[in-house]
C-alpha cells in the first residue's frame, strides 16, 4: 500500500483515480478548497485535506506532501480567468514539484495535456495561451526535477465510458476521463514508467500494453 496526495482532489479525473486507487488499498489523500467536498471525496474512498493551492506557499505545499509515498497533480483552474490559470496551472504546479524534492519524496505524477510541447502553437492572443504555455512550463520543470516523474497527458477529455484502451496516433484527440484515471492509477503503482511522458487518446490498446511499450 501506498500513501498518495492529490492535488486537485475533486476534478472529475482525481475523484475517478481515487476510486481506483483506493480499491487497489491504497491510501489516498485529497486536496480540495472548499469543506462540503469533503463527504464526497469519502464516498470515492479518499481523505480529504482542505487548502487553497493558489494561496500555498512553498513550505505550505512541503508541509502537506512530506512523508508521503507519491505525489499526484491533478489541479487545474478549469477555464475562465486567465490570473488564476497561470496561478494554478504554472505556479502551484511549479510550487507542488519543489515542495515534492525539499520533502524527500520521490514519486511525481503530473496530470497535464496533450499539446504541452515547446512549440504548443497557440498564438499569444488566444485565450487558451496561458493554459498551453502553464502546463508546458510545469512539465518542463518536472522534467528538470531529479523525481522520479510521470507526465500524463491526454488529449481533450469527455465523459464517456471508459474503454480501457488508449493510442497516440492521430486518429482520434479525444480520451474518457474514466481512462485517464485508470492510466494515472496504473502510472502510480508503477515505477517502471517514470521519467516517461504518455501523450495518449481513445485507442484500441490495452492501458497496461500502452504504458508497456513505452518502457521497452
Amino acid at each position: 500500500m501506498s500513501d498518495i496526495i492529490i492535488f486537485g482532489g475533486h476534478g472529475k479525473v482525481a475523484l475517478l483515480a481515487t476510486r481506483i486507487l483506493s480499491e487497489r488499498g491504497h491510501h489516498v489523500t485529497s486536496v480540495i478548497r472548499k469543506p462540503e467536498q469533503a463527504d464526497e471525496i469519502a464516498q470515492h474512498g479518499g481523505e480529504a485535506t482542505v487548502a487553497d493551492i493558489q494561496q500555498l506557499t512553498l513550505s505550505g505545499f512541503e508541509d502537506l506532501v512530506r512523508g508521503k509515498d507519491a505525489v499526484l497533480w491533478s489541479a487545474g483552474a478549469g477555464g475562465g480567468s486567465v490570473d488564476r490559470t497561470w496561478a494554478i496551472d504554472r505556479d502551484a504546479a511549479v510550487l507542488s514539484v519543489q515542495a515534492t524534492a525539499r520533502a524527500g519524496v520521490e514519486r511525481y505524477v503530473m496530470v497535464s495535456w496533450s499539446g504541452s510541447e515547446l512549440d504548443h502553437g497557440v498564438p499569444q492572443d488566444d485565450d487558451f495561451f496561458a493554459y498551453a504555455q502553464s502546463k508546458m512550463i510545469a512539465d518542463a520543470v518536472v522534467r528538470d526535477s531529479g523525481l522520479e516523474w510521470t507526465i500524463v497527458a491526454p488529449s481533450t477529455l469527455t465523459d464517456d465510458e471508459p474503454t480501457g484502451a488508449v493510442d497516440w496516433d492521430g486518429t482520434g484527440a479525444k480520451v474518457s476521463r474514466a481512462d485517464v484515471a485508470h492510466v494515472v492509477a496504473d502510472v502510480l503503482e508503477s515505477s517502471g514508467t517514470a521519467g516517461s511522458t504518455y501523450r495518449f487518446n481513445s485507442g484500441s490498446t490495452p492501458i497496461a500494453d500502452f504504458l508497456r511499450a513505452d518502457q521497452a
